[in-house]
């Protein structure tokens, strides 16, 4: 005999006392007897299907029937906004306006971009090479007396560590070009644009470092390659499979700089009103990865490499509690697809993941094959400065996780 829908309602109550939300709300039954708590992910009027999500990325479809009145109205007020409490996301426009100078809604939680990798998000683009070409291709950078725009509703911050070490700023400040080009410029004026609230854009990385054992995520285990045991998260090579717990005066260990450069945007997000003056909290809504060229020469990462991009998005999500964050790679310049080398490998990897089926990742992962976007050069020699390779992926990236946020 089949459960009434109410039956199976009920029990996904009690079933949900179990689970706790990120940035929810108490949502109560139509009978008032039961409440959970989660946040809201879609609301769809017509028919009046709900789908709720809790921290430990599980969600729940259900109609709105089975929820209070005042529920109901929650959901008709608010349904057809983002998932996400800093409100909605806009659309894009062909051609980017110049920013309105105006602050963001300081009501709102700050919205956090991690940005991580090694040089090429770093960002070697030369600001006076940018300059005769900004007000054509890249307007939005200009005002109409020549001067670089400047968005008051983003914050630029980058911090930068070797290894576990502390980290030190690099750079604070409203968006703007500031020194050397990094994606983060197209990257913050796409996702600021869409953007109610505040945004800031937090970059910590450092250069020559690699996925698979530099930035090696939480939860990676030894492997074999070659006749030869590959060393797990905090492992050594002479002990793949040990802990050093993370204690640097032993030597470097798998996942020394992850460590170092996740410990470094949490001191900023700890210290957020010293970053994003008057912020009201905050949610961390994307990460964005451009890295690869020191994997590339080693043939043990790059066979792991899809493993290891999956394990970094999870390892992400929960050290920042964010299990719906949004993350969005690049592939290297350079690299062609089809490419038989390891950089074709790493360019192969980052397309599988975005296109895994995963519920984790389906839907949430985004890539940008680059090539075409870059003016020349390689990763390994900084493409030669060329600000618009830089400008171009970063525009690239930035639209990607606008698809993303928006659910296209």
């Amino acid at each position: 005999m089949k459960k009434k829908p109410y039956t199976l309602f009920r029990a996904f109550l009690l079933c949900s006392a179990l689970l706790t939300s990120a940035n929810g709300r108490t949502w109560t039954s139509a009978d008032g007897s039961k409440t959970f708590e989660a946040k809201l992910k879609s609301y769809d009027a017509a028919s009046g299907e709900v789908v709720v999500g809790f921290r430990n990325g599980k969600t729940q479809k259900f109609s709105q029937t089975f929820l209070s009145e005042d529920d109901i109205a929650f959901l008709k007020a608010n349904g057809s906004k983002s998932s996400s409490s800093g409100g909605s996301v806009g659309s894009l426009p062909d051609v980017l306006p110049d920013p309105d100078g105006k602050e963001a809604d300081m009501s709102k939680p700050v919205q956090v971009y991690i940005l991580l990798g090694q040089s090429n998000m770093l960002g070697f683009g030369k600001p006076s090479a940018l300059q005769g070409v900004a007000a054509e291709k890249y307007p939005y950078l200009v005002d109409d007396a020549g001067e670089w725009t400047v968005r008051k509703d983003v914050r630029d911050v980058f911090v930068m560590c070797s290894g576990n070490s502390p980290a030190k700023d690099k750079r604070t400040g409203w968006m703007t070009i500031q020194g050397n080009i990094g994606p983060e410029i197209g990257i913050g004026h796409h996702v600021g644009h869409v953007t109610d609230a505040p945004v800031l854009i937090l970059k910590s990385c450092i250069g020559n470092r690699s996925l698979g054992w530099d930035l090696l995520p939480p939860g990676s285990v030894p492997y074999e390659h070659g006749g030869k045991t590959q060393p797990g998260y905090r492992g050594t090579p002479d002990d793949p499979g040990g802990d050093t717990g993370g204690d640097m005066s032993k030597g470097w260990y798998a996942g020394c700089q992850y460590d170092g450069d996740i410990a470094a945007a949490k001191k900023v997000l700890e210290n957020l009103d010293k970053y994003y003056p008057g912020a009201k909290g905050y949610e961390v809504a994307g990460f964005f990865w451009w890295q690869g060229d020191k994997d590339m020469r080693n043939a043990a990462h790059c066979e792991q490499y899809e493993k290891n991009l999956i394990q970094l998005i999870k390892s992400l999500r929960k050290d920042f509690d964010a299990p719906d964050a949004k993350f969005v790679s690049a592939s290297l310049g350079q690299t062609k697809e089809g490419s038989s080398g390891g950089d074709g490998v790493i360019l192969d990897a980052m397309k599988a993941v975005a296109k895994n089926s995963d519920p984790e990742l389906k839907g949430k992962v985004g890539f940008v094959y680059s090539h075409p976007l870059s003016k020349g050069g390689s990763s390994s020699g900084h493409y030669s400065g060329n600000p618009e390779t830089y400008m171009n992926i970063g525009e690239a990236m930035g639209k990607a996780m606008v698809e993303l946020l928006r659910g296209k």
